[in-house]
């Protein structure tokens, strides 16, 4: 396929006008000032205050980091909550042509001091309740100069270790009120972001975010009227970009501070309060959501509201019954870190299936991680990177390139195996039907190889919970001395009592061949997940690695 760039005849437009992201924020509170965000308090409480609002405190934040030299090409880095002030910050460090460092508060210090170290960040604003984190990063991150506190406490009250603090609110009581916003080169970094496992760098640029904007909101069909909530943690892939949307869209945004998976009461309350239309956020949480949901004397009405859902695929019996008992529909979308991240979206049944195709196929069809959006080229191919065809059943590893598609990694030389011909190579196994939707079947690292054939995890960790005892499970392969592989099922049961295999066996027949039944069921009490809220795989692997070779 070509990558040749053919000029054509020049066009009389504005072509020198750059896409920065803030021009987003800048015309929401120009145009809808009046329109509500609401956030947490460090008390817990509920507060609440306009774009226009918000924007005045962008303007002195940005010139507040101005004030301490921040300026184009700094990295700063955000230790924070989904908050009001960060918010604030994925405005005002990137209107500056700086980049905005996301810190996932949930790594190691060893490894949140590569990051930091990596991406040469040289100040970083901190969450007065994340001091701790702070603190213990603070050795592994010699390279930080300014380290600044948001807190509305007077930094006398505050008691830290970390060197040379600055006060964060002291510096905006100073800073100037208006600004000449710098024209930045579009293609300047927005936001630097990195994995987890082995840390690396992605760094997005200013067009790729507005551009992934425009396809976020288009694919959710956000509007003014919208009320979003971000679940997704902001210090993660741009809380895959809804931050932006949301206010591209002018919609009002909810943003529910700390929060933590065992208790999302907080989560379906400010729901019902503030009528949230659209939210993100994982199996991992819509899960605990809708067992809160079940406990109410009278289920919420949320017949308006989109939850967009990603990290793992979400269980059929979790959708039906957020639409059956709530009226909401779970969006089933694709993406990954190094695509911004939206790649594909489930969204509205495609008009040439309608009334072709029963209730059962619909449902069955949103477990797909739906069609491509504009912008995006997919290919399927195989172990030699051929192409398969668009059939439904011929699977391979999944292939990305687009505006928002990442095309190298910062500062890693040996990254060539990540890409192919202009492709991110995902690492995902998948399928796409002659109706255009794909389905991933798993990753090549979790796909289970057994006996020459493969068995997808994912598709059976999604038929273990259909049965009614079976609240979550996560399928691995394990190493087998006559199979290469076999299936090793780790099951969460709604009541803590263990399910005769014979049951487990009885859900996975018709789907599975009986070859490929799990030999060994575990039974346990919580799985592993990352800091995002995947499956574990590695860990779940590790642990039982001799289960079969210690049988012998």
């Amino acid at each position: 396929m070509t990558t040749e760039i053919v000029q054509g005849l020049p066009s009389t437009h504005g072509d020198h006008y750059q896409l920065n992201t803030t021009t987003l924020i800048r015309h929401s509170a120009r145009t809808y000032p009046e329109q509500e965000i609401v956030y947490r308090t460090a008390d817990g409480g509920w507060d609440r205050y306009t774009y226009a609002d918000a924007y005045a405190r962008i303007i002195c934040s940005a010139n507040a980091l101005r004030s301490i030299g921040v300026g184009p090409a700094d990295v700063v880095g955000i230790l924070d909550w989904n908050s009001k002030r960060h918010f604030e910050l994925y405005w005002a460090i990137p209107g500056l042509a700086a980049a905005m460092l996301q810190m996932n508060l949930r790594l190691a210090p060893e490894d949140l001091g590569y990051v930091t170290g990596h991406s040469d960040a040289s100040v970083v604003l901190v969450d007065e309740s994340l001091l701790p984190v702070a603190e213990a990063l603070a050795p592994y991150a010699p390279g930080v100069k300014t380290w600044i506190v948001m807190t509305d406490k007077p930094l006398s009250e505050i008691a830290t270790s970390l060197p040379g603090v600055v006060h964060w609110e002291d510096l905006l009581a100073t800073a100037d009120s208006e600004i000449d916003w710098p024209v930045i080169d579009e293609t300047s970094t927005y936001s630097a972001c990195y994995t987890t496992g082995r840390p690396k760098g992605i760094y997005y640029s200013h067009r790729g975010i507005y551009l992934h904007t425009l396809a976020q909101a288009a694919g959710l069909g956000m509007r003014s009227d919208d009320a979003v909530m971000l679940i997704t943690p902001m210090f993660h892939g741009q809380s895959w970009g809804l931050p932006q949307a949301a206010v591209y869209s002018a919609a009002k945004v909810v943003l529910p501070g700390r929060y933590v998976a065992e208790d999302t009461s907080v989560l379906v309350d400010a729901m019902i309060t503030e009528q949230v239309t659209v939210a993100n956020g994982a199996p991992a949480i819509f899960q605990p959501m809708m067992d809160y949901i079940k406990t109410l004397d009278v289920a919420p009405d949320f017949s308006r509201t989109r939850l967009l859902s990603g990290a793992t695929e979400p269980a059929l019996s979790l959708m039906r019954d957020f639409y059956e008992i709530t009226g909401a529909d779970i969006i089933h979308a694709y993406g990954a870190t190094e695509t911004t991240p939206l790649v594909a979206i489930n969204g509205p049944l495609k008009p040439s299936l309608r009334g072709r195709i029963t209730d059962e196929q619909k449902w069955d069809l949103k477990r797909s991680q739906g069609m491509p959006v504009n912008g995006i080229d997919i290919r399927i191919v195989d172990a030699e990177g051929n192409d398969l065809p668009h059939d439904g059943t011929s699977q391979g590893e999944v292939l990305l390139r687009g505006p928002w598609i990442i095309e190298r990694y910062h500062k890693l030389d040996d990254d060539a195996d990540k890409f192919s011909g202009g492709y991110w190579r995902s690492g995902d196994v998948g399928r796409i039907d002659t109706n255009g939707y794909l389905k991933l079947t798993d990753r090549l690292k979790d796909v289970v190889k057994s006996g020459g054939e493969w068995i997808s995890s994912i598709d059976m960790e999604n038929a273990l919970v259909g049965h009614p005892k079976i609240k979550e499970a996560a399928v691995v392969g394990v190493p087998h001395p006559k199979w290469q592989e076999r299936p090793l099922a780790l099951v969460v049961t709604v009541d803590g009592t263990e399910v005769d295999i014979t049951e487990i066996h009885g859900v996975l027949d018709g789907t599975f061949a009986k070859w490929q039944f799990p030999d060994t069921v575990l039974f346990v009490d919580a799985l592993p997940r990352t800091s995002v809220g995947k499956l574990d795989k590695k860990v779940l692997r590790s642990r039982h690695a001799d289960l079969y070779t210690e049988k012998r």
